[in-house]
C-alpha cells in the first residue's frame, strides 16, 4: 500500500472513532437531560361553601348549595317529588328520588333496590365503601363511596323507617376522568352530607 493510501486510511479511521464518540456522548446527554412531564389537568375553581333552604313543596326539606339549581326530574320514569340538584359550573348533578312508605315490606324492597343500583357499578369500581350517618333529626343514612372510573361516585339513601324514603346519586355530565375530578367530587360530597344533616320530613 502506498504512503498516500495509508494516510487516507488512518484519517478515515480517526474520523469514524470521533463520530462514534460524538454519537455516544450525544445519546448519554439526551438520556441524562430527559425528564418525564407530569400529566396535566384542567384547573377547577371551586366556590366558597354557602347554602340555601329548599323552597319547593315536597315531603322533605333540606339545605343545598347556593351555586346549585333545583329542577324537577324530567325523565320518563320520574315520579312526584323526584328532583335534580344541578351544579351548572361544575357539570355535577345530584339525582334525588323519593318514595312514600306504606309498610315494612315496601321499605325492605326499597333498601334492596338501592343496594342493587349501587352494586351495578361493581364492574368498573375497584372499591365501594359503605358507612352510616346519624342525622340530627334521628334518621340513619347509608352512604356509599365508589372509587374507579364509575359514572356515579357517591350514593346514599335515608329513611325514617315508617313513612319516607329518599335516595340520591351523584353524576357528572363530563368525560373527564375521576382522578382529575377528585376536588369537585369531594366538594359536592360535603354538600350532600350537609343536605343529610339538614334533612327534615314534612307532615303529610
Amino acid at each position: 500500500m502506498s504512503q498516500a493510501k495509508k494516510s487516507t486510511t488512518r484519517r478515515l479511521a480517526k474520523s469514524q472513532v470521533f463520530l462514534g464518540m460524538f454519537l455516544a456522548t450525544a445519546l448519554v446527554a439526551c438520556e441524562a437531560e430527559y425528564t418525564p412531564k407530569p400529566k396535566g389537568y384542567n384547573r377547577i375553581d371551586l366556590p366558597q361553601t354557602a347554602y340555601q333552604p329548599l323552597q319547593d313543596i315536597h315531603p322533605y326539606t333540606f339545605e343545598f348549595s347556593q351555586y346549585a339549581k333545583v329542577r324537577p326530574d324530567s325523565s320518563g320514569l320520574a315520579q312526584p317529588h323526584w328532583i335534580n340538584i344541578i351544579y351548572p359550573s361544575l357539570g355535577a348533578n345530584v339525582q334525588l328520588t323519593y318514595k312514600s312508605i306504606t309498610g315494612e315490606k315496601m321499605l325492605n324492597d326499597l333498601v334492596e333496590d338501592a343496594r342493587k343500583l349501587t352494586a351495578k357499578h361493581q364492574i368498573k369500581a375497584y372499591a365501594i365503601e359503605e358507612s352510616e350517618i346519624q342525622t340530627p333529626a334521628g334518621d340513619v343514612a347509608s352512604v356509599f363511596e365508589l372509587e374507579g372510573e364509575v359514572p356515579s361516585q357517591f350514593q346514599f339513601y335515608v329513611t325514617d323507617s315508617t313513612e319516607h324514603f329518599l335516595r340520591g346519586a351523584l353524576y357528572f355530565q363530563t368525560a373527564t376522568q375521576n382522578d382529575s375530578l377528585a376536588p369537585v367530587i369531594e366538594y359536592v360530597k360535603k354538600d350532600i352530607v350537609h343536605l343529610l344533616n339538614t334533612l327534615k320530613w314534612q307532615e303529610k
